[in-house]
């Protein structure tokens, strides 16, 4: 069983290392026609191919009413395809979807060329960009579950008897083997996994219990977030033009100007059809936006996808019940603007206020002092400035303004003890009573 572990492990490092190549592009384009958006798709696939280390060499796409079940895009446009291969000397295959355990082996039956699909791909670069212990663990736990879900339906090549040691007994099958090392490995995984989320979530706690406020930078993949991070907070994190660069959530400290500050943290890309086992594995990272007090959303606005990318981010943080937090809308990239994708989202966001819409360049800070500015408003606005005369009998109340807020003058009285500072708006009500100024 030791061995059906370690070789689980190695698989994890080929994923990472083996996926280059010269490779054609593959989609359908299902009935009725929208080849605009088949077109969007693959620019997007070929831009996670790149990023995993492909030359494309070709885009092919087929019509369809459905997709084939046996061989996505049908047994003849296959064969076409596999023949168009030879003739441009490409090595691999690249499915705009997720290939089904059927659908893999149909293709794999009528050509030799290595066959991938977007998830596989996605797991690729994931692997690849995991650099702390935590991420690693939660590419590898995806990746397991993305191979359970390739192990149903398999043909006869795993159902031959296996038998001895590390086995149930003679009667187990290959599949059955495999189904059981990898679900012991995954088990493993999410033990580890949780006493990691367990460590970050005291560390959320803990400032939650300082009361520092915190901005969840979230957006598409490759928006431009860490970018930003960098730039407001004199960081040097890795950045830059490829897809999913950050796994692993970053907080930083930002001081807004004197006695202003908040913490900012990098938060995971999102993309569309986020496959659901990615999803599972990085929930809890994604979840930093959840509990922030504030989200920036970043967008690329020289995209023409960007309003689609708003709507994306939107509905994933709904799905994380983050719906509900303030939102900032940070329209980057405005030095390469493109004015259909501008007008565009700006049609999407025309219910949202003036003010939460930003447009900004992280590159050439464009529009940042406007985004410091917002960030102090919204800092200040949590907070009440006050002072208070509270009767010795309510001594208890200091600690309460001490956790909720800064207690800049703390001054005992003969008949009364003299407290002024800032508190969180929503936790003034036990000192309220005793409050006889507000500047």
């Amino acid at each position: 069983m030791n061995k059906k572990i370690r070789d689980t492990n190695t698989s994890m490092e080929e994923l990472a290392a083996q996926q280059t190549g010269r490779a054609i592009l593959v989609a359908v384009d299902l009935r009725p026609s929208d080849i605009e958006r088949v077109e969007r798709s693959l620019d997007e696939l070929e831009d996670l191919a790149k990023t995993n280390g492909f030359t494309i060499v070709d885009r092919i796409v087929q019509r369809l009413d459905r997709i084939d079940r046996n061989t996505f895009v049908g047994s003849g446009k296959l064969q076409d395809i596999v023949e168009r291969a030879e003739e441009i000397n490409a090595d691999f295959l690249i499915f705009d979807g997720e290939l089904s355990p059927a659908q893999t082996r149909g293709i794999t039956q009528v050509t030799d060329l290595k066959v991938s699909d977007r998830v596989s791909v996605i797991l690729s670069i994931f692997a690849d960009h995991a650099r702390t212990d935590e991420g690693k663990i939660q590419v590898e736990l995806a990746y397991l579950r993305y191979r359970l879900t390739q192990l149903v339906g398999r043909g006869a090549e795993l159902s031959r008897l296996g038998g001895g040691i590390g086995t149930r007994g003679p009667g187990e099958t290959v599949l059955e083997q495999d189904r059981r090392a990898i679900r012991k490995r995954m088990g493993v995984l999410r033990r580890e996994l949780k006493r990691m989320e367990e460590r970050r979530e005291r560390s959320r706690s803990l400032r939650d219990r300082r009361h520092v406020m915190t901005a969840a930078i979230v957006g598409y993949t490759n928006a431009g977030k860490s970018t930003l991070l960098n730039i407001l907070c004199d960081e040097t994190l890795d950045a830059g033009d490829q897809l999913f660069m950050t796994l692993d959530p970053t907080a930083r400290r930002l001081d807004i100007r004197e006695g202003l500050s908040l913490i900012l943290v990098d938060t995971v890309g999102f993309i569309r059809d986020l496959p659901t086992f990615l999803y599972q594995a990085f929930r809890a990272t994604f979840e930093e936006a959840a509990s922030a007090d504030l989200i920036l959303l970043v967008t690329d606005i020289s995209d023409p996808d960007a309003a689609m990318h708003i709507e994306v981010v939107q509905k994933q943080l709904k799905d994380l019940d983050a719906g509900s937090i303030p939102v900032l809308y940070l329209l980057n990239k405005s030095d390469c603007v493109r004015h259909e994708s501008l007008h565009d989202v700006m049609m999407m966001l025309r219910n949202e206020k003036a003010s939460q819409i930003i447009e900004i360049s992280a590159k050439t800070g464009q529009g940042l002092d406007r985004l410091l500015s917002s960030l102090a408003h919204f800092v200040e606005d949590t907070y009440l400035e006050y002072r208070a005369v509270l009767p010795y009998k309510e001594a208890g109340l200091v600690a309460h303004a001490r956790e909720y807020g800064t207690v800049d003058v703390e001054q005992y009285e003969s008949d009364a003890i003299i407290l002024e500072g800032k508190i969180r708006k929503n936790e003034v009500g036990p000192l309220k009573s005793w409050i006889v100024h507000e500047p």
